[in-house]
């Protein structure tokens, strides 16, 4: 089961990021992470930010840091849905630890009120500062 294929789907709000054969996938499931083979049982669940693992039939791989979404597989397919998803390889480390940076500014600026716009840039900061943590966490390796 190991090298039969399925067919796999990579999409963001964005764009089609990888349609393709691939023999196995790795997953940052809210429980842990899923490996995923050819005849899965099927599966709905949300991910995490973390590192998403692909192999194709070739045996290339392709590596790319999500930043939460979530995996369906069902009749020999898995689709992942992606918040964001980038290869490991194009990250711009520099561009994440400014990003991370700015996220932390926001998050320690200043007392917490009652103003809804407040706590509305307050989850947007957190979840910016989560994608930079786990970009500059997969860069390294």
């Amino acid at each position: 089961m190991a090298d039969t294929p399925f067919t796999f789907r990579l999409v963001t709000p964005q764009r089609l990021i990888l349609e393709a054969p691939i023999v196995s996938l790795q997953a940052p499931g809210s429980e842990g992470y899923l490996g995923i083979l050819a005849h899965h049982a099927p599966l709905i669940t949300p991910l995490r930010p973390g590192h998403l693992d692909v192999r194709d039939v070739a045996g290339r791989s392709w590596s790319y840091a999500v930043s939460g979404g979530f995996l369906e597989v069902s009749s020999n397919r898995a689709t992942v849905l992606a918040d964001t998803a980038e290869l490991v390889d194009e990250i711009d480390r520099a561009r994440a630890e400014a990003s991370l940076k700015r996220a932390d500014a926001r998050l320690h600026d200043g007392p917490r009120d009652a103003d809804a716009s407040r706590n509305v840039d307050r989850d947007r900061a957190k979840r910016s500062q989560e994608r930079a943590k786990n970009r500059i966490a997969i860069s390294k390796g």
